[in-house]
């Protein structure tokens, strides 16, 4: 019984921690139709080695265009190009390490299904960190990840043009 309480001890500790340990930047939609405008809300889970956020850009992989970023009192928003790839971003804040936030852009899903990483780098006080690294054929877990969204085929007969 000793052995039991302990193993249950320790799984119940490892999935308390778990969404700490995974507080990266990450997306709060998982899916998308094909084809749709859809709003992506990107989270911020904490800063940089203990300091506060001051910045946050997204580059739009290929098959998501037509970014509108969602005003945020207290960020100024720059929407443009880099190296032809379109990148959002917010400067402000600080948004303090111990506190997290979410960042909205609607964007036009490309017409094929299949997965979208969207490359995010986050900028603090003295360091940023990029959120840019996309899973290979190897099982290795990923320390950077970028957020991602699955696109899934529309069904038949939706009307997509609404936005």
């Amino acid at each position: 019984m000793k052995t039991t309480s302990s193993m249950l001890a320790l799984v119940f500790s490892a999935v308390m921690l778990a969404p700490a340990a995974q507080a990266h930047v990450t997306l709060e939609q998982s899916t998308g139709l094909a084809g749709s405008f859809q709003k992506l809300t990107f989270r911020v889970g904490h800063g940089c080695d203990g300091t506060a956020t001051k910045g946050l850009t997204v580059s739009l992989p290929e098959g998501a265009s037509n970014a509108k970023p969602m005003l945020k009192a207290g960020w100024k928003i720059n929407v443009g190009a880099n190296g032809g790839v379109q990148e959002i971003s917010w400067k402000g804040g600080p948004l303090p390490d111990a506190y997290f936030d979410e960042f909205v852009v609607q964007v036009k899903l490309t017409a094929q299904p299949g997965k979208l990483y969207f490359r995010v780098v986050q900028q603090c006080d003295k360091v940023s960190v990029a959120w840019d690294e996309i899973p290979g054929d190897s099982a290795v877990k990923l320390k950077a990840p970028a957020p991602v969204l699955e696109v899934l085929p529309a069904p038949s007969g939706t009307d997509l043009r609404q936005h």
